[in-house]
């Protein structure tokens, strides 16, 4: 692994406002982002990485490719549930293994994000269809865990409207925040969305940072609490988002021979959502663990996929 991609991702402003969130929880500062604040800028970064993206697929062909890639993430998000779940379920109970492999088999729009901010970084070409597999990769996630809980609990019948999960899963905000601006950026013409470009791209670093310092507030508040649960979630949250990443970074070749597509492919399966998922169980599994689930994707998996993952999965993809 190249050592310079490392150390940039370390020093990048955006990481480094991370971890002054976290260093702030522990000095018990009373730095905060004001929660209406931290929900404009969720939004506004899901807006525009969405409306950016509509802007590049309106230049793009649609190909065989892009089908192969969108059904190729599709099998991703349902495989990384299931396996992950076998795994889980030796040491958890069946609800919280089941919200930990949909959260793990789900994806993270801010690491995603994250991950198109680096790819301009590194000087890389974006193709905006890998906005359109982002969020169709959100879903059979939290559909495939909910199922598991289903068939493997043994105590009683899990009470599951499946038709109201795959709803939600389509309605929750910011699936259907990203994929709305995909549409309209896909819609609109070049010189009608060089009018807000000022707003989706000169702001958009800055806002990245503000938000990473929101995460690494919330990160340090939830790690308090997270190791009374032994090592086993802590370790699962480091090697399976490496294992997933490093895998499907040398799997992709077989849909696309892009490198950036590729790359975007190994954070998408490294990435756990803490947001879609943590909504979508809180309304059809309420006995999984919050306190659980979300620190291992927060605290744990999104600080390493953007410090050592991205470097890795980048360079095994030039590999």
């Amino acid at each position: 692994m190249n050592l310079d991609l490392l150390l940039s991702n370390i020093t990048n402003p955006a990481f480094l406002f991370f971890i002054l969130g976290i260093i702030a929880v522990k000095l018990k500062s009373d730095l905060e982002i004001p929660a209406n604040s931290s929900k404009f800028i969720s939004l506004y970064l899901l807006f525009s990485i969405g409306f950016k993206g509509g802007q590049e697929l309106s230049h793009e062909s649609f190909s065989a490719e892009i089908i192969w890639s969108m059904l190729f993430g599709i099998v991703i998000s349902l495989l990384i549930p299931v396996y992950t779940f076998f795994i889980l379920k030796r040491k958890m109970n069946v609800y919280d293994a089941g919200a930990v492999a949909a959260a793990y088999g789900s994806v993270s729009a801010v690491t995603f994000v994250t991950a198109v901010s680096y790819l301009e970084f590194q000087k890389m070409e974006f193709h905006g269809h890998m906005v359109a597999i982002m969020a169709l990769m959100e879903s059979p996630a939290i559909i495939a865990g909910l199922i598991l809980m289903s068939v493997f609990n043994k105590e009683e019948k899990t009470q599951v409207d499946k038709m109201s999960v795959i709803k939600h899963s389509f309605t929750n905000g910011s699936v259907l925040l990203i994929l709305g601006s995909l549409i309209i950026g896909l819609l609109a013409n070049a010189k009608q969305a060089e009018g807000i470009k000022p707003f989706t791209n000169d702001i958009f670093k800055g806002f990245l940072a503000i938000f990473l310092l929101d995460m690494g507030i919330t990160s340090g508040r939830k790690l308090s609490s997270f190791f009374s649960n032994g090592w086993f979630p802590a370790l699962f949250a480091i090697i399976v988002p490496l294992v997933n990443g490093c895998a499907v970074a040398f799997l992709s070749v077989l849909v696309t021979h892009d490198a950036s597509s590729r790359f975007i492919f190994a954070v998408l399966a490294a990435s756990a959502s803490y947001i879609a998922v943590p909504a979508a169980m809180k309304l059809a599994a309420p006995k999984a663990n919050e306190g659980l689930y979300v620190p291992m994707a927060l605290a744990i998996t999104f600080p390493l996929n953007i410090t050592f993952g991205m470097p890795l999965y980048l360079s095994i993809v030039n590999g």
